[in-house]
């Protein structure tokens, strides 16, 4: 690697000599010339027939182009992420565990190699069909829709889920869990996820197809960024209504994931899709140096995103890490930042089966258990600062 190229071969702008000297400016032109064409060279593909996959990152896609070779570079930044003890975050957006994506998460929980997740809340809710025998079928993505209406089958693209067989039997799932649950206030949405797991492992037919299951097992907080906007915070509806309601504080999330950050020595973070659940991840950074004016807020050491969307549009999903590094969101606009541009339905298996053949598990570190640690620490640290003192209320 070049002294001008960065980590993952994102390039340095060149800073070559001017191009009107007279002066030596020839021979300066000439080593740029060379310097930048010394890189590793394209060689036709080979394929033998009995790759593994990461033999086939390794050898194919690191040597090749385009967003191949941003895959690699996302394989390769995330087993240094491991290597480098990194407190790896994942984020999860799109329609990934309606295609049964929640198996691959649950392979990576139990490896030790995700240790907190932002997820939005369909994803939670659809992850629980399966665990329950409720059916999700392949169909077909050319379909005429009124003739699905009709008949009460729900399509997520080429995906049909039941209106009765599936949705109302998930429903009915989660409000007799829910109807279990007790808190004496308002509580965060991994406490109420962490709860709802605990009370879903004892009638699941098959628990382990479950994410949030496993995430309780595993000790991973699981949190969403916008608890009202899916079937489980509507099926939180019933209780609210007929006075056992379960008050969910999302600022209390927000406190507890900047905990989660402050309390790392490093941290990394696996964007699938983009969403609330990125922009919730990402501001923690500057929820501590801007609003806390803790300076352990430096950004975020690691990024990766595997997303279609393009920056232009001026989306927050499409947004790009160097966009974060204006906002304090990230460590580095250039160094150990990976966006791959196709869909996370074929980049997010191959990215986590890289992982497991190249590392070794982790001990898990179980976060969801020390949360109230991390809060105090945050805590007791934002005490002394006496601006804030003077700016909260009395």
């Amino acid at each position: 690697m070049s002294k001008d190229t960065y980590p993952c071969g994102t390039p340095r702008k060149p800073t070559g000599p001017d191009r009107t000297a007279t002066q030596g400016g020839a021979s300066e032109v000439a080593g740029l010339h060379a310097e930048l064409l010394s890189g590793r060279q394209v060689e036709p593909i080979q394929l033998r027939g009995h790759e593994n996959m990461a033999d086939m990152i390794d050898q194919c896609f690191a040597g090749s182009g385009f967003n191949g070779r941003r895959l690699a570079e996302a394989c390769h930044l995330y087993s240094r992420m491991l290597s480098e003890g990194a407190t790896v975050g994942l984020t999860l957006s799109g329609a990934m565990t309606p295609i049964g994506m929640q198996g691959v998460l649950i392979d990576l929980m139990r490896a030790g190699f995700v240790d907190w997740i932002i997820s939005t809340g369909a994803n939670l809710y659809h992850d629980l069909h399966r665990a329950f025998d409720c059916p999700v079928a392949q169909g077909h993505w050319n379909v005429d829709d009124n003739e699905l209406a009709d008949v009460g089958v729900a399509r997520i693209y080429d995906t049909y889920i039941g209106e009765k067989e599936t949705l109302m039997a998930t429903d009915e799932v989660i409000l007799k869990a829910a109807s279990k649950l007790r808190a004496d206030g308002p509580i965060s949405t991994a406490t109420f996820h962490a709860q709802l797991a605990e009370e879903l492992r004892r009638i699941a037919p098959h628990p382990e197809r479950s994410m949030l299951i496993c995430a309780q097992d595993c000790g991973v907080p699981i949190y969403t960024s916008s608890p009202g906007d899916s079937s489980i915070g509507m099926n939180l509806v019933v209780p609210q209504l007929f006075g056992e309601a379960i008050l969910l504080d999302p600022v209390r999330d927000i406190i507890e994931t900047t905990a989660i950050v402050r309390a790392a020595e490093k941290n990394g973070v696996i964007h699938v899709g983009g969403g609330s659940p990125k922009n919730f991840y990402l501001q923690t950074q500057p929820t501590l140096h801007q609003i806390l004016q803790d300076n352990t807020g430096g950004g975020h050491d690691y990024f990766i995103q595997l997303t279609t969307d393009a920056p232009h549009w001026g989306g927050l999903s499409g947004a790009t890490p160097s966009e974060a590094r204006s906002w304090g969101k990230i460590a580095d606009a250039n160094v150990n930042n990976v966006v791959v541009y196709s869909c996370a339905s074929i980049t997010l298996p191959i990215l986590s089966q890289y992982v497991l053949i190249r590392n070794k598990p982790r001990p898990m570190r179980r976060l969801y258990n020390t949360l109230d640690v991390a809060v105090k620490e945050l805590r007791d640290h934002a005490s002394k600062n006496p601006e804030l003192q003077q700016a909260s209320p009395k």
